[in-house]
């Protein structure tokens, strides 16, 4: 059996950490329609709904201590850190799903104590952690992350591994995974990924080598060669879902692994990070703090899921494209089907077999050329030669010349709410959109009404990098008064915009 799983943070935008038992339930299921059959809970026990749905629905689950990072402190410290993962396991024990106790996660990083990474203090004390667990339960395993002092020490261990994030290249992630089975006696890869801004695409992502080459002129160039994309990457939605792509090319079609879990299935809230596209908010989830799903979401779903079937043109969230006249674009569809047929403006482009052998899109891919203005792209999905799901996608293609970004433009319109959606955009000195900055710009309602502010999503962060040269924030307006938003950046003066009922 191959372990196929993600993370889940019990967190949410609105909710916070008081979630519902039927939202607990609603994110357990599209952890498990993605075809996902584990879960590791991060980085402490959960609500009991998140461990009673994972036992019907039959996902296998990581139970962890909530001991991440900070070293170890003092007696007392270790009294409570001890007396908590004993009743997580008296507590959590009669759940079937459970197959891991996870002593703790990154435990010997940032120490809060002096003496607190000591190596032999802290294997000393994972021993006692490990040694309590089979008391209470012989019969499953312990685990542990990123805590080399204990890696002897459990039955299972996972090392960090993010090739093609925060060091090295995707495509060396086999020989990574190699490396560690010589290192590891019994190894799990737990964590890996990157963040993605929802609805920042580019043509040319950095590719499996760590490169990125452009168009100039007729003759492609090498950009740079980058070894932390966190660091000097773009953090596209292209980027990750290639990564990903990769990783899962890689990791179903070895005869020897185990298995691994993606980092992590939804978008957080963090103390740290206020540098993100969204500030404070880690943006590796496959869906975002509203549990809207990222491309990156269907993936997954096209490797792992079997039922129901479905296509997915990546990409929904990038349907303003630029190029060149008659320039070929790459199309990728993800699907569990086992074959796909496009269609380009009612023009048959081909019926492929997926094959996940092939990547990118374990084959499903085509070059086509779009027309000036709107196409339509329609991908159907055939399984047993039956036509079974399909997917429409509608793409704007501009071969004008855009010039650099001059200024910023506000519109708005009213949602089924009765909010409006107010979109700032990119437009160079003619007024035609810039898909290409991705500033961070702010947004100010003056009077009127509320913006929705520090909610962790692309559609309610006042302060937040643009996509594609756009972003989005929902403005709830008073009635009978007039409304004035202001939007600015570092390069821009303020730009703004009136409502009146």
């Amino acid at each position: 059996m191959l372990i196929r799983g993600t993370h889940r943070h019990e967190e949410l935008s609105g909710y916070g950490n008081a979630l519902p038992d039927s939202l607990h339930r609603k994110d357990i299921a599209m952890i498990k329609e993605m075809g996902a059959n584990f879960v590791r809970l991060a980085h402490y026990p959960q609500a009991l709904e998140v461990y009673r749905t994972c036992d019907e629905l039959g996902l296998l689950v990581w139970d962890e201590n909530p001991w991440c990072r900070g070293g170890m402190g003092d007696q007392v410290w270790q009294k409570n850190t001890k007396n908590i993962f004993k009743e997580m396991i008296i507590q959590n024990y009669n759940h079937p799903s459970i197959i891991l106790w996870s002593i703790g996660n990154e435990s010997d990083w940032l120490p809060d104590f002096q003496g607190g990474d000591s190596p032999d203090s802290l294997k000393a004390f994972a021993v006692q952690l490990h040694t309590l667990a089979k008391e209470l339960d012989p019969y499953r395993n312990t685990t542990t992350r990123k805590f080399p002092a204990a890696r002897d020490v459990v039955d299972v261990f996972s090392p960090s591994i993010w090739s093609g994030w925060y060091s090295d290249v995707y495509k060396n992630y086999e020989k990574t995974l190699l490396k560690a089975r010589d290192s590891y006696k019994r190894y799990f890869h737990a964590e890996f990924g990157g963040d993605s801004h929802m609805g920042r695409h580019t043509e040319n992502p950095i590719d499996g080598d760590g490169k990125v080459t452009t168009v100039g002129g007729d003759e492609p160039i090498n950009k740079y060669k980058s070894s932390s994309i966190a660091n000097n990457g773009d953090w596209s939605e292209s980027y990750i879902v290639d990564l990903f792509d990769w990783y899962l090319h890689v990791t179903e079609n070895l005869d020897w692994f185990t298995g691994s879990a993606q980092w992590i299935f939804r978008d957080f809230t963090t103390p740290l990070r206020p540098e993100n596209p969204i500030p404070y908010v880690n943006q590796k989830g496959l869906v975002d703090m509203n549990n809207t799903p990222k491309d990156a979401y269907y993936v997954f779903k096209s490797y792992w899921a079997t039922d129901p079937k479905f296509c997915y043109i990546t990409s929904h969230t990038w349907t303003e494209r630029n190029g060149l006249p008659n320039e070929k674009k790459l199309v990728k569809v993800f699907s569990n089907c086992r074959e796909v047929e496009l269609f380009v403006n009612g023009v048959n482009q081909g019926r492929v077999k997926k094959d996940i052998k092939q990547f990118p899109a374990s084959g499903l891919h085509w070059d086509v050329q779009f027309n000036e203005g709107t196409n339509v792209i329609r991908a159907d999905g055939y399984h047993d030669g039956k036509k079974v799901a399909e997917d429409i996608l509608s793409i704007l293609y501009s071969s004008k010349k855009i010039d650099k970004p001059d200024n910023l433009v506000l519109t708005h319109e009213r949602t089924t709410s009765g909010d409006y959606l107010i979109t700032a955009y990119a437009v160079d000195k003619n007024g035609n959109r810039n898909t290409d900055l991705n500033t961070r710009v702010y947004f100010t309602a003056l009077s009127g009404g509320i913006l929705s502010t520090t909610t962790g999503t692309p559609k309610g962060s006042s302060v937040i990098e643009m996509a594609n040269g756009k972003a989005q924030i929902l403005f709830k307006h008073i009635p009978l008064k007039k409304a004035v938003i202001e939007v600015r950046s570092q390069e821009f003066k303020g730009t703004y915009l009136t409502i009146e009922d």
